[in-house]
This record gives structure tokens, sequence and C-alpha cells, in this order.
């Protein structure tokens, strides 16, 4: 394992469907710069991997120690590999993430699942030590989620703990998921969901979830109707692992919900329909760490997670 440097800054690189996003995180954990590009999900493993490094270039300097990497899909920390992946990413499984992009930066690299990552800083910004029980949900490209028991972070057999886009759900029932079964909770829940389900509603075709959200503030019953179903799927599973494990808080995030009202209020109905009486005030809340949640987990990987050194002569700083 390379030798930690705490007080130095690290480079924090968030992996998701649609977009990575990058920051250099000081000791105490400002945020010193920061950089996005679009992810080139369709061109395979070799070009994300590019594309992080160039990423960590954009906001690197001299005295970075560090990356840490926040990833979509199941990621072994103590390998530093994607143990499986849907096709969000084409051929994402398998990729030996830590030591492709330690080779092609010169820096140590660790890395967990993206929202196990913002789920850590969660957890952290919490502070409320061993006790502490958290649910953590993302809703974006797809529905990633994250589990804390007892004040850790849980990874589970295979590191999948946490993946709740892959909960069964009635609403999704039928329709094919990202990870090759049927009738889960991202099918219906996620923003590409939403959107294709608008489509079977309408006979309509849209290209994204905002397009969908911005006919639903024009009243298209069949937008809000979408929006509805996808927020009170994911309502409902939240409600009920919230009664399974007993949080102290619920915490969603993504961009799915940034799209208005009327799929958060959904949601939160839906939600504490499920609760059972000890647990009837409790209601789901907005990530507490902001938009920064993700590259801040990301950044902290390098603190708690295995290092992987670069193994490559041919390593470009």
């Amino acid at each position: 394992m390379t030798a930690r440097h705490r007080g130095t800054p690290v480079i924090g690189l968030d992996l998701g469907g649609t977009k990575i996003a990058a920051a250099l995180v000081a000791g105490d954990g400002a945020v010193l710069a920061r950089h996005t590009l679009p992810t080139p999900a369709a061109r395979g493993a070799d070009a994300v991997l590019d594309a992080l490094a160039e990423a960590a270039r954009a906001v690197r300097r001299q005295e970075a120690t560090a990356i840490g990497v926040a990833a979509a899909g199941v990621i072994d920390p103590a390998s530093g590999t994607v143990v499986s992946a849907t096709d969000t990413l084409r051929d994402w499984a398998g990729t030996a993430l830590a030591d492709g992009l330690a080779g092609r930066t010169g820096l140590p690299v660790a890395c967990d699942n993206d929202v196990r990552a913002a789920a850590a800083a969660e957890l952290a910004a919490m502070d409320g030590g061993e006790g502490t029980t958290l649910i953590y949900a993302a809703v974006g490209t797809g529905v990633g989620g994250a589990v804390a028991a007892a004040g850790r972070i849980l990874h589970g057999a295979a590191g999948i703990a946490g993946h709740l886009g892959h909960l069964p759900s009635p609403e999704a029932d039928g329709l094919p998921c990202t990870c090759g079964a049927i009738g889960h909770l991202e099918a219906i829940a996620a923003g590409p969901g939403i959107t294709a389900h608008y489509t079977r509603l309408s006979g309509n075709p849209a290209d994204r979830l905002e397009t969908v959200a911005g006919r639903a503030a024009r009243k298209d019953p069949h937008a809000v109707s979408a929006i509805v179903t996808g927020a009170r799927a994911a309502g409902r599973a939240l409600g009920g692992l919230a009664n399974a494990l007993g949080p102290h808080r619920v915490a969603v995030g993504g961009g799915v919900p940034r799209i208005g009202a009327l799929y958060w209020d959904s949601l939160c109905s839906a939600f504490a329909a499920e609760l059972m009486p000890p647990l009837r005030t409790l209601r789901p809340v907005p990530p507490g760490a902001g938009d920064d949640a993700a590259v801040l987990g990301a950044a902290a990987l390098t603190r708690t997670l295995p290092l992987h050194p670069p193994r490559t002569s041919g390593a470009t700083p």
C-alpha cells in the first residue's frame, strides 16, 4: 500500500454514466479546482480511463498525492477492479480501474462505487458515531445506493451492498433492467426509465428527462404520470428499506430529484405511506454535501481504502 499524506491535496473523480466530475480537494476538504467532461460511455473501458486521466490532469497541481475514484458499477476496492456493471458503460465489467488510471497518471489510486463514496461523505457529515444507520440513494442515469450500519459503510459480499436500483419493483413489472433482469426499480425510476415510460404512455418520443419534466410543467398528463410513477416506485422501495433497517437518515440525491417538486413530493408521499409507526416522522432529505458529495467522497477514499500505485514505467504525470 502506498504511503498516505493526509495534509496534502488529492484528486476526487466521480464517474457517472453521462459525465465525469473532477475536483482537487485540500486536506481540510476545501475544493480548490473543478472540471467536468462527458463520459465516453459507448466507446469502451480504455476511452473511459483516458477520460478519467484527462479530468485528473485538468485539476491537478504538483502537490497532489493521490486520486480517489467514485465509479459506476460493482467495485472491489481491494483489487481496484470493476467486478460487474450494467451496459450503461460499454465493456466496463472486468476493468482494472485502479491500475489503469494509476498507469495513466503516475499517481496512486483508490476506488469504490460512486454512491458508496458519496454516502461516506454524508455519513461523516452526520457525525453520529458508531450507532449511525444511513440509507443513501442516488437517482440519475441509474439508481444507485449505499447503506451504512453502526457507523460504517457496508460493502457486502462481492462489494454489491447498496445497489438499490436492482430491488424488485411492482411498477417495473415486465420491464427489462440494465443489469439483464426484469422488473427492477431502475427500469422505472431512473431518468431513462421515466423517459421511456413517458414514451410508452404517450406514443411521443422524448430525448431526455428534462424534456419530460418540461411537458409535465405544461400539464401534459402522460409526462405527469411518468414522473409520479417513477417517484412513487423509488419512495416505496426506500420506505420498505427504512422499515427493515431503521435508519437515522434517508438521503436522496442525483439528477432526477432536481427536476422539481412533482418528483420530490411524490417520492416523499410514497415513502411516508410505507413506514411503520416508530418511523412515522422520518422523511427523505437531499444530501448534506450537495453537488460536491461524490467528488468529496471520492477524495476521502484515498484516506480509507487501499491505494494502488502505478505499475508501469511509462506513466505520465
